[in-house]
């Protein structure tokens, strides 16, 4: 990892983004970032239990993007995004991170404006807007680019029921007004949501105690706010294109509600399996096999 220099402005940002089995999208994705008019940056792809056919998109993309690209697996155990999300963290060598989506295209200024807004001692949550099944399917079948285009394009895909609302495709200055919901943490998501890497370790990332789809993420913003952090209001600057997608499993949703609401009601701070158990295991896992290596033989 890439160490602060002080700055109040990022030095080279991690993007992270998180897939499972969904290529068709994830080509997509990686099709806009490589249209980014800011090229001070990494992509690290956050894999919960693909199939080889991600590990060979990303390998045909590596020459290509014109970034480092990094692409970071884990056996798939049902939807464990907190977990993969901390693996892909630990390969990360940005002072700043952001995470998105494997099927949410960034327009060309993405990467550019989350820098600006960028500001140490608060975390940037972004909004989306969505795309219908129909147009979604157009856009993966005939390889468009909605990411660039035209207000008066998107104004008619509005108009035939292909987005969901424009709001998230305008770009307007709020200024100050972006800080007006300081320790807001409803309505965010990790989907599109910039946080200073040291301010990420020191909450140790994500806690993989949220197995299944569901509140990783409102555990996370609740738990940097605990740490003295504020929310700043990405809307308006940094919204994303969402495609369409089949609703996830939602059969952890109350197990991770409940466990989500006892961190509301607590000062805890750090994740219970957050990104020191990982090095852990994999501290252990090495010195296994040290041991094994210089293990006497037995006659």
């Amino acid at each position: 990892m890439k160490v602060r220099s002080g700055s109040d402005v990022p030095d080279l940002i991690s993007v992270i983004i998180t897939t499972y089995e969904r290529e068709d999208a994830l080509d997509a994705v990686l099709a806009a970032l490589s249209r980014q008019g800011d090229r001070g940056f990494e992509v690290v792809i956050a894999d919960d239990g693909s199939g080889p056919g991600t590990a060979d998109l990303v390998e045909r993309w590596r020459s290509r993007l014109g970034v480092p690209l990094h692409h970071v697996w884990q056996k798939n155990c049902g939807f464990r995004a907190a977990e993969i999300r901390n693996r892909a963290l630990l390969a990360c060598r940005g002072d700043y991170c952001v995470f998105l989506d494997g099927d949410c295209l960034a327009p060309t200024d993405f990467i550019a404006t989350h820098r600006k807004l960028a500001e140490p001692g608060w975390f940037v949550t972004g909004n989306r807007v969505l795309l219908s099944p129909a147009l979604t399917a157009a856009v993966l079948r005939d390889g468009l680019h909605p990411e660039a285009w035209t207000l008066s394009c998107w104004l008619g895909h509005r108009k035939r029921g292909g987005v969901n609302r424009l709001a998230g495709l305008l770009r307007l200055p709020l200024g100050p007004l972006r800080k007006l919901g300081p320790r807001h943490w409803r309505g965010a998501r990790s989907c599109n949501l910039a946080v200073w890497r040291s301010d990420i370790d020191r909450v140790d990332g994500f806690d993989a105690s949220f197995s299944g789809w569901g509140r990783e993420d409102s555990d996370l913003l609740v738990r940097l706010l605990h740490c003295g952090l504020r929310r700043k209001d990405g809307r308006f600057a940094t919204g994303v294109i969402h495609l369409w997608h089949t609703q996830a499993d939602s059969a952890q949703l109350a197990a991770n509600d409940a466990r989500l609401e006892a961190v509301l009601h607590s000062d805890h701070t750090r994740a219970q399996r957050g990104l020191s158990a990982l090095r852990d295991t994999a501290m252990a896992g090495e010195n296994d096999r040290e041991n094994d290596h210089h293990a006497p033989t037995q006659s």
